[in-house]
């Protein structure tokens, strides 16, 4: 039973976090925001440019939005736009700010095949910038997804209207 729980927690860990996953940004053209790979540079952190420009994966549990549990509004960390509430988040325990659903017409969605099976690919409607993966184990009670999102592809804007 133990071997059982460590193979589970593995391919947890697995489904949302993997060097496979560094690969190319979708096409420019199709996003509204489009900047050079020197703007993008200078505008985002280092692991920021990684993960929404590179389509790489934070370190599991290593994002302070992972445990956020103030009411508000996830914006992308490129351009600003609204891809999450917080009434819609929930706590997956896979170590990533994980939703319900997305708000509807900012995320686009392509299909990921880099691990060796089919994943839908989350990325900014705007800019283009890699958010996450969107997989069908969430809450049966809802919507039955669960967006496995990057903290550091987002920031978090309390309803109070205070910056986080």
């Amino acid at each position: 039973m133990k071997s059982f729980s460590l193979l589970c927690i593995s391919l947890l860990f697995f489904s949302c976090n993997s060097p496979a996953q560094k690969g190319k940004t979708p096409e420019k053209e199709t996003f509204t925001v489009n900047k050079t790979d020197a703007e993008w540079k200078a505008q985002l952190s280092p692991e920021e440019y990684r993960v929404l420009r590179h389509e790489g994966t934070e370190r599991a549990f290593s994002s302070e939005l992972n445990d956020n549990h103030k009411k508000g509004t996830y914006v992308c960390a490129g351009c600003g736009t609204p891809v999450f509430e917080s009434e819609h988040k929930f706590d997956s325990g896979t170590g990533w700010p994980s939703f319900d659903r997305a708000i509807e017409g900012n995320v686009a969605y392509s299909t990921d095949n880099k691990l060796g099976y089919t994943r839908t690919e989350e990325h900014c409607a705007v800019c283009g910038g890699h958010l996450g993966h969107v997989f069908d184990d969430g809450p049966e009670e809802t919507t039955g997804k669960r967006h496995c999102i990057n903290g550091v592809a987002l920031n978090f804007i309390p309803d109070n209207g205070e910056s986080k």
